[in-house]
């Protein structure tokens, strides 16, 4: 903490209940740059449901600070109104925040508000639109299943899923949970195979236990980290065979640091095999597949 003539930052991402969105640390972000750029020494306190690390409000001594900043929400209810009676001694001020009910208490509490929208006000841009420039994450779709119970005793599902997930936790990207079920009635789920590629070539990476979720992200030219979630190797490590991809772990060698290796592989190299791949099954000289023996089996013979 720094000395009395600091500045407490707050905001719904503080309360103890309270969820931090994109947006609200976004905002923070910006209110962040306008005060180290001024050089104000600052403290922001975070829910513990959000950062458990941070600093919290139970942590925090009201006499500590002579100014409190809310950032970004709408101004009301009693937990903000309570802001105003625990730094009664502060100068308060609330900046890119939506006024719900000029009169209430939570509002006419702050010395000044600044607000991002109210009633009979030109509205200005919300905070979040001019936070600092965000690095580049990479976008990683994740397909996997749970089913496929004809294994029987050779299933690793659960545990290639939990040790999966549990891994891609940690990992500082963008993770979009995907299936490759078609639904025309439910409007989270794809409803043609066009538009499921349509997202898998946007992808930077697919990490999947299922045969498709390989198949298709390597057709749409992405690279696909693969596991077989089947003890002794089955259908998936039969298709990564037949495609010509390395990126395969194996459930009884599913480790972290193996996992890392192919991640790193596929987000380098990777990119332009996964394209060599895909551009393969397109082309018309394609290797052969099972349907390619079908007219053969029928007893027919081809057209012309």
């Amino acid at each position: 903490m720094h000395g009395r003539d600091a500045i407490l930052v707050t905001g719904w991402f503080s309360f103890l209940h309270g969820e931090a969105t994109a947006g609200d640390v976004l905002a923070l972000r910006r209110v962040e740059h306008v005060l180290r750029e001024a050089g104000l020494a600052y403290d922001v306190v975070w829910s513990p449901g959000f950062r458990a690390d941070g600093a919290h409000f139970e942590d925090v001594d009201p006499a500590a600070y002579s100014r409190l900043v809310f950032v970004c929400g709408p101004v009301h209810g009693p937990r903000v109104e309570e802001l105003h009676r625990r730094f009664a001694h502060c100068l308060r001020i609330a900046v890119g925040v939506s006024v719900v009910d000029p009169g209430s208490p939570a509002v006419t509490g702050f010395h000044r508000v600044l607000a991002r929208d109210a009633a009979g006000a030109v509205p200005t841009v919300d905070l979040a639109a001019r936070a600092p420039a965000l690095p580049v994450r990479p976008v990683v779709g994740v397909v996997l299943t749970h089913g496929q119970h004809e294994y029987e005793g050779r299933r690793r599902h659960d545990e290639v899923a939990a040790e999966l997930t549990g891994w891609l936790a940690g990992k500082d990207c963008a993770r979009l949970e995907l299936e490759t079920r078609l639904d025309a009635h439910d409007w989270r789920l794809c409803g043609t195979p066009a538009q499921l590629e349509a997202v898998l070539a946007r992808l930077d990476l697919v990490v999947t236990d299922r045969l498709h979720g390989l198949v298709l992200a390597l057709r749409a030219g992405t690279p696909a980290l693969a596991v077989d979630p089947v003890a002794g190797g089955a259908k998936v490590t039969a298709q990564v065979r037949a495609c010509g991809w390395p990126a395969l772990v194996a459930a009884e060698r599913l480790a972290r640091d193996v996992l890392e290796h192919w991640w790193d592989w596929c987000l380098t190299t990777g990119r332009e095999e996964a394209g060599r791949i895909g551009a393969a099954f397109r082309a018309v000289d394609a290797a052969e597949d099972a349907a390619d023996g079908l007219l053969a089996a029928l007893g027919a013979r081809p057209a012309g």
